[in-house]
């Protein structure tokens, strides 16, 4: 038997009978549907399976259709995102729906017309085709490229090795029963770098790949793949404001359509900086005059960068050096129906318990 033929044989072998049962997967032997394929897939983007599943049901519930979604307002898509993250996302997918219903309502079923939508680049487009249309592509994501650096012991790191992981991956079905069933294959490949060929501690005396993997036999698998040196993360300093009418309602303006988190509802605040704006400079900036009392400084985490946020709240009554400021006054129950970001939930209830 050759190499090839035990990656497709041993993948799908172990598929058959360890496959993760999930909301968007189609059983073995029935028709997957594309547009579920399409959701899950833009939502996995950066995003854990078990963080994604309550959200894909949801949307699901909300649009049980590709149609249902294109027609639905953005807002709505975008308070439903809130807490997945990485809201380009929601707006991408929004725009993607319309445009296919705009050229018949089909899922595309090429690469070429996958990728000219919004938000659907080469992994993506390729998970769509094999797993939504059974043709043989191999999806490359995080998982598919730690398998293959280990079945390969391919030593050069992290990200400088992804062109040479992704033509040894391309390899990898180059079989028949791989071809037939390209589908059950890629997500062969998912569910055995998550759930057996993790990043740390690898399974690897219970993986369907251990006797053709050339890193298990050589002993290094919990080495690699191996990654260059990450530069330290930079940090930014802002400053928000907690303010409240004489009803409770607490200020809030919608950020820029485009740049982190486009299109989210936040407190009025400051451009993020290298250093902490002064209280006077937020006030120029956010146009809110007033008595201000610090509450303290809370810190976010984002893919590239730390966020440090100064928060301070407003003694007294509101007080706008202009009135051409786009300001929404909300009841704290009513934001679970507009987009807020895990962000900003943060700072709302650090402040109402301090």
């Amino acid at each position: 038997m050759s190499t090839q033929n035990s990656y497709a044989t041993l993948i799908l072998h172990w598929y058959d009978q360890h496959q993760r049962i999930l909301p968007w997967r189609a059983k073995t032997g029935t028709i997957p549907n594309p547009y579920h394929v399409l959701l899950s897939e833009i939502m996995l983007q950066q995003t854990q399976v078990a963080t994604v599943i309550p959200y894909f049901n949801n949307f699901i519930k909300n649009f049980p259709t590709l149609n249902d979604m294109a027609h639905a307002p953005l807002d709505k898509i975008m308070a439903m995102w809130t807490g997945l993250g990485y809201y380009s996302r929601a707006r991408n997918l929004h725009r993607c729906v319309q445009e296919i219903v705009k050229q018949g309502g089909a899922v595309p079923k090429t690469q070429e017309a996958l990728k000219a939508l919004p938000g659907i680049g080469e992994y993506t487009s390729a998970a769509i085709l094999s797993i939504g249309y059974n043709q043989p592509y191999v999806p490359i994501d995080g998982n598919v490229e730690r398998i293959t650096a280990r079945l390969f012991a391919v030593q050069e790191p992290l990200p400088s090795s992804k062109p040479a992981l992704a033509m040894l991956a391309k390899t990898l079905n180059n079989h028949e029963e791989a071809l037939v069933r390209p589908g059950d294959f890629a997500q062969g490949l998912f569910d055995i770098g998550a759930t057996i060929c993790k990043p740390k501690n690898p399974l690897c005396l219970i993986c369907p790949l251990s006797d053709v993997c050339k890193a298990h036999q050589e002993k290094i698998a919990d080495l690699l793949p191996k990654k260059q040196k990450k530069a330290e993360k930079p940090t930014k300093f802002g400053v928000s404001l907690f303010i409240q009418n004489s009803q409770g309602q607490l200020l809030f303006r919608k950020r820029p359509e485009k740049g982190v988190l486009a299109g989210t509802m936040e407190l009025p605040s400051t451009i993020w900086s290298e250093q902490f704006p002064s209280l006077e400079q937020a006030i120029i900036e956010t146009d809110c005059k007033g008595e201000y009392k610090k509450l303290g400084d809370i810190k976010h985490v984002f893919t590239h960068f730390t966020l440090k946020i100064r928060l301070y709240a407003l003694v007294g009554h509101p007080d706008f050096i202009t009135q051409d400021q786009k300001n929404i006054w909300l009841d704290l129950k009513e934001l679970h129906h507009y987009p807020c970001s895990t962000l900003m939930r943060k700072m709302i209830a650090y402040s109402v318990k301090t």
